[in-house]
Protein backbone atom coordinates (compact mmCIF):
# COMPACT_ATOMS: atom_id res chain seq x y z
CA UNK A 1 0.00 0.00 0.00
CA UNK A 2 1.33 3.44 -0.94
CA UNK A 3 1.37 6.12 1.71
CA UNK A 4 0.56 9.82 1.36
CA UNK A 5 0.67 12.74 3.75
CA UNK A 6 -1.76 15.57 3.09
CA UNK A 7 -1.17 18.99 4.60
CA UNK A 8 -2.96 22.32 4.59
CA UNK A 9 -4.68 24.52 7.11
CA UNK A 10 -5.58 27.87 8.54
CA UNK A 11 -8.85 28.21 6.62
CA UNK A 12 -11.47 25.79 5.32
CA UNK A 13 -10.27 26.61 1.79
CA UNK A 14 -6.95 24.95 2.60
CA UNK A 15 -8.67 21.81 3.89
CA UNK A 16 -11.77 21.00 1.82
CA UNK A 17 -9.80 20.34 -1.41
CA UNK A 18 -7.73 17.79 0.53
CA UNK A 19 -10.96 16.19 1.72
CA UNK A 20 -12.25 16.12 -1.87
CA UNK A 21 -9.37 13.95 -3.12
CA UNK A 22 -9.38 11.51 -0.21
CA UNK A 23 -12.02 9.07 -1.55
CA UNK A 24 -10.17 8.54 -4.84
CA UNK A 25 -6.82 8.22 -3.09
CA UNK A 26 -8.35 5.50 -0.93
CA UNK A 27 -9.75 3.81 -4.04
CA UNK A 28 -6.23 3.91 -5.50
CA UNK A 29 -4.92 2.10 -2.42
CA UNK A 30 -3.28 4.96 -0.55
CA UNK A 31 -2.93 5.03 3.22
CA UNK A 32 -3.64 8.64 4.17
CA UNK A 33 -2.22 10.69 7.04
CA UNK A 34 -2.67 14.40 7.69
CA UNK A 35 -0.35 17.01 9.18
CA UNK A 36 -1.81 20.31 10.38
CA UNK A 37 -1.61 22.72 13.28
CA UNK A 38 -2.24 21.66 16.85
CA UNK A 39 -5.72 23.19 17.08
CA UNK A 40 -6.57 24.71 13.68
CA UNK A 41 -9.84 24.29 11.79
CA UNK A 42 -8.24 21.42 9.87
CA UNK A 43 -7.92 19.28 13.02
CA UNK A 44 -11.67 19.03 13.59
CA UNK A 45 -12.51 18.57 9.90
CA UNK A 46 -9.99 15.76 9.39
CA UNK A 47 -10.54 13.90 12.65
CA UNK A 48 -14.28 13.76 11.88
CA UNK A 49 -13.35 11.64 8.85
CA UNK A 50 -11.31 9.15 10.88
CA UNK A 51 -8.04 10.08 9.13
CA UNK A 52 -4.92 9.91 11.36
CA UNK A 53 -4.05 13.51 12.26
CA UNK A 54 -0.75 14.90 13.52
CA UNK A 55 -0.34 18.42 14.85
CA UNK A 56 2.83 20.49 14.54
CA UNK A 57 3.97 23.95 15.57
CA UNK A 58 3.38 26.67 13.00
CA UNK A 59 4.09 30.38 12.81
CA UNK A 60 2.28 32.88 10.65
CA UNK A 61 4.31 34.62 7.96
CA UNK A 62 3.33 38.29 8.09
CA UNK A 63 3.88 41.05 5.55
CA UNK A 64 3.46 43.73 8.21
CA UNK A 65 5.39 44.80 11.32
CA UNK A 66 4.60 42.71 14.40
CA UNK A 67 6.51 41.52 17.45
CA UNK A 68 5.32 38.03 16.60
CA UNK A 69 7.54 38.15 13.52
CA UNK A 70 10.40 37.68 15.98
CA UNK A 71 9.00 34.57 17.66
CA UNK A 72 7.17 32.86 14.82
CA UNK A 73 10.32 31.76 12.94
CA UNK A 74 11.16 29.73 16.06
CA UNK A 75 7.73 28.07 15.79
CA UNK A 76 8.35 27.31 12.12
CA UNK A 77 11.71 25.69 12.92
CA UNK A 78 10.07 23.68 15.68
CA UNK A 79 7.45 22.59 13.13
CA UNK A 80 10.23 21.62 10.74
CA UNK A 81 11.83 19.38 13.37
CA UNK A 82 8.45 17.86 14.25
CA UNK A 83 7.71 17.27 10.57
CA UNK A 84 11.03 15.50 10.02
CA UNK A 85 10.28 13.16 12.90
CA UNK A 86 6.73 12.51 11.66
CA UNK A 87 7.81 11.88 8.07
CA UNK A 88 10.49 9.51 9.32
CA UNK A 89 7.79 7.62 11.21
CA UNK A 90 5.08 7.70 8.53
CA UNK A 91 7.44 7.08 5.57
CA UNK A 92 5.12 8.56 2.91
CA UNK A 93 5.70 7.97 -0.79
CA UNK A 94 4.44 11.45 -1.64
CA UNK A 95 3.29 14.71 -0.02
CA UNK A 96 0.30 16.76 -1.19
CA UNK A 97 0.19 20.33 0.08
CA UNK A 98 -2.83 22.59 -0.29
CA UNK A 99 -1.31 25.69 1.27
CA UNK A 100 -1.47 27.69 4.44
CA UNK A 101 1.33 28.53 6.85
CA UNK A 102 1.42 25.06 8.40
CA UNK A 103 2.56 23.54 5.09
CA UNK A 104 5.90 25.38 5.02
CA UNK A 105 7.72 23.23 7.62
CA UNK A 106 6.11 20.07 6.20
CA UNK A 107 7.27 20.82 2.65
CA UNK A 108 10.74 21.85 3.83
CA UNK A 109 11.09 18.61 5.80
CA UNK A 110 9.84 16.53 2.86
CA UNK A 111 12.34 18.19 0.53
CA UNK A 112 15.15 17.48 3.01
CA UNK A 113 14.13 13.82 2.95
CA UNK A 114 13.80 13.77 -0.88
CA UNK A 115 10.11 12.88 -0.76
CA UNK A 116 8.18 13.94 -3.90
CA UNK A 117 5.93 16.95 -3.30
CA UNK A 118 2.79 18.01 -5.17
CA UNK A 119 1.51 21.48 -4.35
CA UNK A 120 -1.84 22.96 -5.29
CA UNK A 121 -1.89 26.74 -5.80
CA UNK A 122 -5.48 27.97 -5.88
CA UNK A 123 -4.93 31.66 -6.61
CA UNK A 124 -3.50 33.18 -9.75
CA UNK A 125 -0.47 34.42 -7.83
CA UNK A 126 1.03 32.42 -4.95
CA UNK A 127 0.62 33.54 -1.36
CA UNK A 128 3.66 33.95 0.87
CA UNK A 129 3.56 30.39 2.24
CA UNK A 130 3.46 28.83 -1.21
CA UNK A 131 6.12 31.22 -2.51
CA UNK A 132 8.46 29.57 -0.01
CA UNK A 133 7.22 26.05 -0.75
CA UNK A 134 6.84 26.08 -4.55
CA UNK A 135 10.57 25.91 -5.45
CA UNK A 136 10.63 22.53 -3.66
CA UNK A 137 7.63 21.11 -5.55
CA UNK A 138 7.95 18.18 -7.93
CA UNK A 139 4.66 19.15 -9.60
CA UNK A 140 2.37 22.17 -9.21
CA UNK A 141 -1.39 21.99 -9.75
CA UNK A 142 -3.15 25.28 -10.43
CA UNK A 143 -6.45 26.86 -11.40
CA UNK A 144 -5.39 29.45 -13.94
CA UNK A 145 -3.36 29.36 -17.17
CA UNK A 146 -1.68 32.55 -15.98
CA UNK A 147 -0.29 30.63 -12.97
CA UNK A 148 0.96 27.72 -15.10
CA UNK A 149 2.87 30.12 -17.32
CA UNK A 150 4.89 31.40 -14.33
CA UNK A 151 6.76 28.09 -14.08
CA UNK A 152 9.17 26.51 -16.54
CA UNK A 153 9.90 22.89 -17.32
CA UNK A 154 6.34 21.62 -17.38
CA UNK A 155 6.16 21.49 -13.58
CA UNK A 156 2.83 23.34 -13.46
CA UNK A 157 -0.42 21.89 -14.79
CA UNK A 158 -3.87 23.49 -14.92
CA UNK A 159 -6.11 21.06 -13.04
CA UNK A 160 -8.71 23.25 -11.35
CA UNK A 161 -9.62 22.77 -7.71
CA UNK A 162 -10.89 19.40 -6.50
CA UNK A 163 -14.61 19.52 -5.74
CA UNK A 164 -16.35 17.23 -3.27
CA UNK A 165 -18.63 14.75 -5.08
CA UNK A 166 -21.55 15.50 -2.80
CA UNK A 167 -21.64 19.07 -4.10
CA UNK A 168 -23.08 17.71 -7.34
CA UNK A 169 -25.90 15.79 -5.65
CA UNK A 170 -28.00 18.65 -4.32
CA UNK A 171 -31.79 18.57 -4.29
CA UNK A 172 -33.39 21.92 -5.16
CA UNK A 173 -36.76 20.97 -3.67
CA UNK A 174 -35.17 20.13 -0.34
CA UNK A 175 -33.59 23.59 -0.23
CA UNK A 176 -36.89 25.23 -1.19
CA UNK A 177 -38.65 23.45 1.67
CA UNK A 178 -35.82 24.04 4.15
CA UNK A 179 -35.84 27.76 3.46
CA UNK A 180 -39.63 27.93 3.81
CA UNK A 181 -40.15 29.62 0.45
CA UNK A 182 -43.71 29.74 -0.85
CA UNK A 183 -43.26 31.31 -4.29
CA UNK A 184 -41.64 29.40 -7.14
CA UNK A 185 -39.37 32.01 -8.65
CA UNK A 186 -35.63 32.41 -9.37
CA UNK A 187 -33.32 32.18 -6.37
CA UNK A 188 -30.20 34.18 -5.56
CA UNK A 189 -27.67 32.55 -3.23
CA UNK A 190 -25.36 35.01 -1.44
CA UNK A 191 -22.08 33.72 0.03
CA UNK A 192 -19.40 35.99 1.47
CA UNK A 193 -16.69 33.40 2.17
CA UNK A 194 -16.16 31.07 5.14
CA UNK A 195 -16.43 33.93 7.68
CA UNK A 196 -18.85 36.11 5.76
CA UNK A 197 -18.36 39.57 4.27
CA UNK A 198 -19.72 42.80 5.69
CA UNK A 199 -19.32 44.50 2.30
CA UNK A 200 -21.27 41.81 0.43
CA UNK A 201 -23.90 41.60 3.17
CA UNK A 202 -24.49 45.35 3.12
CA UNK A 203 -24.63 45.48 -0.66
CA UNK A 204 -27.37 42.86 -0.78
CA UNK A 205 -29.35 44.29 2.12
CA UNK A 206 -29.32 47.76 0.59
CA UNK A 207 -31.02 46.33 -2.51
CA UNK A 208 -33.25 43.88 -0.72
CA UNK A 209 -36.60 45.55 -1.43
CA UNK A 210 -35.88 45.67 -5.16
CA UNK A 211 -34.46 42.14 -5.34
CA UNK A 212 -37.36 40.57 -3.46
CA UNK A 213 -39.78 41.77 -6.13
CA UNK A 214 -38.40 39.11 -8.48
CA UNK A 215 -36.24 36.68 -6.51
CA UNK A 216 -36.07 34.45 -3.48
CA UNK A 217 -32.84 35.10 -1.61
CA UNK A 218 -30.73 32.74 0.49
CA UNK A 219 -28.19 34.81 2.39
CA UNK A 220 -25.28 33.07 4.14
CA UNK A 221 -23.96 35.95 6.22
CA UNK A 222 -21.14 34.58 8.40
CA UNK A 223 -20.83 34.26 12.17
CA UNK A 224 -22.54 37.10 14.08
CA UNK A 225 -23.43 38.87 10.81
CA UNK A 226 -27.17 38.19 10.50
CA UNK A 227 -29.64 41.09 10.83
CA UNK A 228 -32.57 40.24 13.11
CA UNK A 229 -34.64 43.13 11.73
CA UNK A 230 -34.91 41.26 8.42
CA UNK A 231 -36.25 38.03 9.87
CA UNK A 232 -39.64 37.08 8.49
CA UNK A 233 -39.30 38.89 5.18
CA UNK A 234 -41.19 36.95 2.50
CA UNK A 235 -38.73 35.24 0.16
CA UNK A 236 -35.66 36.05 2.26
CA UNK A 237 -33.77 33.77 4.65
CA UNK A 238 -30.42 34.33 6.33
CA UNK A 239 -28.00 31.96 8.05
CA UNK A 240 -24.69 32.46 9.80
CA UNK A 241 -23.32 29.24 8.33
CA UNK A 242 -24.65 26.31 6.35
CA UNK A 243 -23.06 22.89 6.09
CA UNK A 244 -25.25 19.91 5.20
CA UNK A 245 -27.85 21.96 3.30
CA UNK A 246 -25.38 23.87 1.13
CA UNK A 247 -25.41 21.33 -1.72
CA UNK A 248 -29.20 21.64 -1.95
CA UNK A 249 -28.99 25.43 -1.89
CA UNK A 250 -26.53 25.38 -4.78
CA UNK A 251 -28.94 23.17 -6.69
CA UNK A 252 -31.76 25.68 -6.11
CA UNK A 253 -29.71 28.79 -6.94
CA UNK A 254 -30.11 30.45 -10.33
CA UNK A 255 -27.55 33.17 -9.58
CA UNK A 256 -24.79 33.25 -6.95
CA UNK A 257 -23.32 36.45 -5.48
CA UNK A 258 -19.94 35.62 -3.97
CA UNK A 259 -16.49 36.73 -2.96
CA UNK A 260 -13.77 35.54 -5.35
CA UNK A 261 -11.79 33.06 -3.29
CA UNK A 262 -10.24 30.50 -5.62
CA UNK A 263 -12.00 27.45 -4.23
CA UNK A 264 -15.36 29.22 -4.17
CA UNK A 265 -15.21 30.32 -7.80
CA UNK A 266 -13.99 26.90 -8.95
CA UNK A 267 -17.05 25.38 -7.30
CA UNK A 268 -19.24 27.84 -9.19
CA UNK A 269 -17.52 26.87 -12.44
CA UNK A 270 -17.88 23.15 -11.76
CA UNK A 271 -21.57 23.58 -10.90
CA UNK A 272 -22.15 25.87 -13.90
CA UNK A 273 -23.71 28.59 -11.76
CA UNK A 274 -24.02 32.08 -13.28
CA UNK A 275 -22.41 34.38 -10.77
CA UNK A 276 -21.56 37.89 -9.67
CA UNK A 277 -18.17 38.22 -7.97
CA UNK A 278 -17.30 40.99 -5.51
CA UNK A 279 -13.61 40.37 -4.78
CA UNK A 280 -11.95 41.41 -1.55
CA UNK A 281 -10.31 44.80 -2.08
CA UNK A 282 -6.59 45.50 -1.95
CA UNK A 283 -7.16 47.46 1.23
CA UNK A 284 -7.82 44.18 3.05
CA UNK A 285 -5.77 41.68 1.03
CA UNK A 286 -2.84 41.19 -1.32
CA UNK A 287 -5.23 41.47 -4.27
CA UNK A 288 -5.44 37.76 -5.11
CA UNK A 289 -9.25 37.75 -5.29
CA UNK A 290 -9.19 40.65 -7.75
CA UNK A 291 -6.89 38.69 -10.06
CA UNK A 292 -9.01 35.54 -9.67
CA UNK A 293 -12.17 37.45 -10.55
CA UNK A 294 -10.58 39.21 -13.52
CA UNK A 295 -9.45 35.87 -14.96
CA UNK A 296 -12.95 34.39 -14.63
CA UNK A 297 -14.50 37.51 -16.14
CA UNK A 298 -12.04 37.34 -19.06
CA UNK A 299 -13.01 33.69 -19.62
CA UNK A 300 -16.70 34.61 -19.65
CA UNK A 301 -17.57 32.72 -16.46
CA UNK A 302 -18.42 35.65 -14.18
CA UNK A 303 -19.67 39.21 -13.87
CA UNK A 304 -17.38 41.25 -11.62
CA UNK A 305 -18.01 44.34 -9.50
CA UNK A 306 -15.06 45.73 -7.57
CA UNK A 307 -15.91 46.25 -3.90
CA UNK A 308 -15.40 50.02 -4.06
CA UNK A 309 -17.77 50.21 -7.06
CA UNK A 310 -20.71 48.42 -5.44
CA UNK A 311 -23.84 50.58 -5.30
CA UNK A 312 -27.54 49.78 -5.37
CA UNK A 313 -27.60 50.60 -9.06
CA UNK A 314 -24.50 48.59 -9.97
CA UNK A 315 -25.61 45.48 -8.10
CA UNK A 316 -29.13 45.57 -9.53
CA UNK A 317 -27.71 46.09 -13.02
CA UNK A 318 -25.39 43.12 -12.50
CA UNK A 319 -28.24 40.86 -11.39
CA UNK A 320 -30.30 41.86 -14.44
CA UNK A 321 -27.36 41.33 -16.79
CA UNK A 322 -26.50 37.89 -15.42
CA UNK A 323 -30.17 36.87 -15.36
CA UNK A 324 -30.67 37.96 -18.98
CA UNK A 325 -27.47 36.20 -20.11
CA UNK A 326 -27.85 33.16 -17.87
CA UNK A 327 -27.78 30.60 -20.69
CA UNK A 328 -24.73 32.24 -22.26
CA UNK A 329 -22.79 32.02 -18.98
CA UNK A 330 -23.72 28.36 -18.55
CA UNK A 331 -22.71 27.48 -22.12
CA UNK A 332 -19.35 29.21 -21.69
CA UNK A 333 -18.68 27.37 -18.42
CA UNK A 334 -19.59 24.07 -20.07
CA UNK A 335 -16.81 24.69 -22.61
CA UNK A 336 -14.20 24.94 -19.85
CA UNK A 337 -11.33 22.49 -20.27
CA UNK A 338 -11.32 21.88 -16.53
CA UNK A 339 -13.65 18.92 -16.09
CA UNK A 340 -12.48 16.53 -13.36
CA UNK A 341 -9.90 18.09 -11.05
CA UNK A 342 -10.00 15.19 -8.57
CA UNK A 343 -8.88 12.68 -11.20
CA UNK A 344 -6.32 15.06 -12.71
CA UNK A 345 -4.70 15.83 -9.34
CA UNK A 346 -4.68 12.27 -7.99
CA UNK A 347 -3.17 10.99 -11.28
CA UNK A 348 -0.38 13.58 -10.92
CA UNK A 349 0.17 12.51 -7.32
CA UNK A 350 0.39 8.87 -8.36
CA UNK A 351 2.79 9.65 -11.20
CA UNK A 352 5.41 11.12 -8.86
CA UNK A 353 4.99 8.83 -5.84
CA UNK A 354 8.12 6.86 -4.95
Amino acid sequence: MKKIVLTGGGTAGHVTPNIAIMPRLQEMGYEISYIGTYNGIEKKLIEELGIPYYGISSGKLRRYMSLKNLSDPIRVMKGFDESRVLLGKLKPDVIFSKGGFVTVPVVMAAAAKHIPIVIHESDMTPGLANKIALPRATKICCNFPETRDMFEGGRAIVTGSPIRKELFSGDAQKAFDYCGFTQKRPTILVIGGSTGSVAVNNAVRNCLDSLLKEYNIIHICGKDKTDSTLNGREGYVQYEYVKDQLTDMFALADIVISRAGANAICELLALRKPNILIPLSKRASRGDQILNAESFEKSGYSYVIQEEDVTNASLLAAVKKVSDDKDKYIQTMEQSQIQDAVTAITDIIDSVAL
